[in-house]
């Protein structure tokens, strides 16, 4: 079941959002808001799967309350300004629906949300694939993309998205997660963080030297809040350098 929120100013509109919520079996909805700090509110104390939202709102848009999120749930937007699309893709929204919207398009919306829904839960705990090796998903460019976990090089954090940088040299991956989410990815055991913005494999290690680890031609920090950590993790009798 998908716990959904809708967010929007007018009692009509919510009125048949919640009427539309209703005649789909997976949707539950948890609340009906009238503006984003009622919203906000909601997801301090609930889990949110999916936000139904409006654009124009006052005191704060729609297109603000999104990008104050640093932990989003899927959104579909329904807004009477079709204008604001091209912001909405660029958010990541996972629909943006022009009112009025027709039942069959709302229902083709929810089922897209459905089958994100079900394949990022599917894949919640790391796999193996038939060469024994671990891997995970993420979403980036409008993807859900495979990561192998023994050819990362390194991982790197930036305000709210991370990088995902490989041993090939590839261009990284680039995703909207928190550190957290990234770790509970990770095989255990097999990956340090060596500074706020930065997580290593321990395996893929070169050198370690005045505070700098070196993997491959990259140079990644290791700052004093995570030095003990660190060497009492590699080895707990090296000399710390």
């Amino acid at each position: 079941m998908i716990k959904c929120l809708a967010i929007d100013d007018e009692n009509l509109a919510l009125d048949l959002l919640e009427d539309n919520i209703s005649q789909v079996p997976f949707l539950h909805l948890v609340k009906r808001c009238k503006n984003a700090f009622e919203a906000m509110e909601v997801l301090q104390s609930e889990k949110i799967d999916l936000i139904f939202l409006d654009i124009q709102m006052p005191g704060i848009t729609g297109l603000q309350f999104l990008q104050s999120l640093q932990s989003r749930p899927m959104v579909i937007v329904v807004s009477a300004y079709k204008e604001y699309a091209l912001d909405g893709y660029n958010m990541d929204v996972m629909d943006y629906l022009v009112k009025p919207v027709s039942f069959e398009r709302f229902l083709k919306a929810c089922s897209k949300a459905l089958e994100y829904y079900n394949l990022k839960n599917n894949i919640i705990t790391k796999h193996e694939d038939s060469e024994g090796k671990e891997f995970f998903f993420v979403n980036s460019d409008y993807a859900l993309i495979k990561v192998v976990s023994e050819e990362i090089a390194y991982i790197e954090g930036q305000k709210d998205y991370i990088q995902i940088h490989m041993m090939n040299g590839a261009k990284p991956l680039v995703t909207r997660m928190s550190f957290r989410e990234i770790e509970d990815k990770l095989p255990a055991g097999k990956f340090i963080r060596t500074h706020k913005s930065f997580i290593v494999p321990i395996n893929k290690m070169e050198s370690v030297r005045a505070g700098i680890i070196v993997i491959e031609k990259a140079k990644i920090p290791l700052s004093d809040n995570y030095r003990a950590e660190f060497y009492e993790t590699i080895n707990p009798s090296v000399e710390r350098v």
